[in-house]
């Protein structure tokens, strides 16, 4: 018999999962959230996103001390790297985030279990801690355990020689030699920490190019870029395992049918991640997984079972915090009987390396896959006041239109702070603006996003700053 009911069951507190429940709370609804590790905040908080991008700003920063600071009358003296000192900061980062969510989570009314939590039926859940156990029930169950780092089957992870993100954003000394297998944007952002700071890194990449969701000429460009900045790059290759002995460690791998080896002290596997589904016991709810291991949906979020729900990385879509978070957000207001909705189309994309590299909508090469003509326009930033300034003139912003319409189809911007400058594309996406929306919005002098509004009128070859 279950011991407490509720409208809500949240199984994950990722950030799918964490602001599903705060918003299904605020609805009015009596809320649970369940959570395997002892913080809130899941991989993205933890182990991710939030700890990945303070080690790029820190190693940015020892970077530019090195490289850049002689160049704008700044004179340190002799550098060093005090590595546990930059993982404290990083660390203090993480708890700060972890206690706000704790505090956002509680004060919001939400219950929270910590526990592994695993389907007894379609409405109940057994949630196992310290060897006791415990039954809740509910209305309605969302699943939102998000992902984990995919393993080769020849690669498997030793959190040594052979590791994972998880692993990389920790190490207690910086490797000589780093191997990274995978050019997505895991693979160049760590590879960027420990280039940075010292590792001699080679990135290893079974496509034929990097960030391979950019067009080519971005993709292309970002590539030339970290090549300057120290990385290595084998391309087209495809990797096959290691060779060790007591000295010598070598990740193997083909290209144009020869056999290649790296020498590397550790190996970062970089290759995706995959939902996490195990010890959940989704066939004791009636709920149906596909060939990927994701649960299957059948539109709102519902599964094969009623009144069961998905959302995040464990469905379907590009595997993002900022999808699973509007993804948890909706499902909460369809839940509650409201109008939830995701607009897919419009999802920004970004990689944090320097510079960063950040999308939204779809790609030029797309375009014509779909046979729509377009127009495109491209400014570099080498054009832009604040970019000099900034000493940041490497890139460019690339803007898509239908050819017929105008309608804005896709941005693609390669520069300093492109994180953040997505968010106006994206923008005049959702209300289905045009490049002449984007060209006729004033945008403050000098500034980084006048390449936005540059990039637009060059859509109609009327670019003001650039020839």
């Amino acid at each position: 018999m279950a011991e407490e009911s509720f409208d809500v069951i949240v199984i994950g507190a990722g950030p799918g999962g964490y602001v599903c429940a705060i918003r299904c709370a605020q609805l009015g609804l009596k809320t649970a959230l369940i959570e395997k590790s002892k913080t809130l905040g899941g991989t993205c908080l933890n182990v991710g996103c939030i700890p990945s991008k303070a080690l790029l700003r820190s190693s940015e920063f020892y970077h530019q001390t090195l490289h850049a600071a002689a160049s704008h009358g700044i004179k340190t003296g002799k550098t060093s790297l005090d590595l546990p000192a930059m993982m404290k900061k990083k660390d203090e980062v993480v708890g700060t985030l972890v206690k706000g969510v704790k505090t956002l989570v509680s004060k919001k009314g939400v219950t929270v279990f910590h526990g592994n939590a695993a389907f007894a039926d379609a409405s109940s859940v057994e949630i196992e801690a310290d060897g006791k156990k415990q039954t809740v029930s509910g209305k309605n169950i969302v699943i939102a355990t998000g992902s984990s780092p995919v393993e080769l089957p020849f690669l498997k992870f030793d959190g040594k020689t052979v590791v994972n993100s998880d692993h990389a954003i920790a190490f207690d000394q910086v490797p000589k030699k780093l191997a990274v297998v995978g050019a997505g944007a895991i693979g160049l952002e760590l590879g960027s920490v420990w280039s940075r700071l010292g590792s001699e890194v080679t990135v290893v990449e079974f496509l034929p190019r990097v960030a391979a969701t950019f067009d080519a000429d971005i993709s292309k460009l970002l590539e030339r870029l970290l090549k300057k900045q120290g990385l290595s790059f084998e391309l087209g290759t495809k990797v096959t395992g290691m060779k060790k002995d007591k000295k010598t460690t070598l990740l193997t791998a083909e290209k144009d049918g020869k056999e290649l080896t790296i020498p590397a002290d550790i190996i970062l596997v970089a290759v995706g991640r995959a939902p996490n589904t195990e010890g959940l016991n989704p066939k004791a709810a009636g709920v149906e997984t596909d060939e990927k291991g994701r649960v299957r949906t059948i539109g709102g979020f519902r599964t094969t079972a009623k009144g069961v729900f998905a959302i995040g990385d464990v469905i379907a879509g590009p595997m993002l915090a900022h999808k699973a978070e509007e993804e948890g957000v909706a499902l909460a207001e369809l839940l509650a009987g409201k109008a939830g909705h995701v607009n897919y189309d419009v999802i920004p994309n970004v990689i944090y390396t320097e510079p960063e590299v950040a999308s939204v909508g779809i790609t030029e090469s797309e375009a014509k896959e779909r046979n729509i003509e377009t127009r495109v326009g491209k400014f570099p930033f080498a054009a832009n006041g604040r970019a000099l300034a900034n000493d940041a003139p490497d890139g460019m912003v690339k803007v898509i239109a239908d050819a017929e319409t105008d309608r804005l189809l896709g941005v693609q911007i390669l520069g300093q702070n492109a994180s953040e400058l997505i968010a106006a594309a994206v923008s005049h996406m959702e209300y289905g603006g045009s490049a002449e929306d984007l060209a006729r919005t004033i945008h403050a002098h000098p500034t980084l996003s006048e390449a936005l509004k540059e990039a637009a009128l060059a859509v109609d070859k009327r670019a003001i700053h650039s020839l």
